[in-house]
């Protein structure tokens, strides 16, 4: 069990790349069924953008394939879409 303030703590890591992609900024709950859905993290910055807001990725919980004390593991691949 764990709390989603937990999750914001840990780096998401890409398993195929070895990338740190960020920190989750979100958790997307399917509250009838009880269940993560996925996660949100925030689209790379590319240099200086005041007015421009980047999108953010969205990591379906199906990708995830391991969380650990400092990090979470995700496997990149078809199912990560910008949101």
């Amino acid at each position: 069990m764990f709390k989603t303030s937990d999750l914001r703590d840990k780096d998401v890591i890409d398993i195929n790349t070895g990338k740190r992609l960020g920190n989750i900024i979100d958790v997307e709950v399917n509250l009838e069924e009880g269940k993560v859905e996925g996660f949100i993290l925030p689209g790379e910055s590319k240099g200086f953008r005041l007015f421009v807001k980047d999108l953010d990725i969205y990591i379906p919980w199906k990708s995830v394939k391991k969380i650990g004390e400092d990090v979470i593991l995700v496997n990149i691949d078809e199912n990560v879409t910008q949101v």
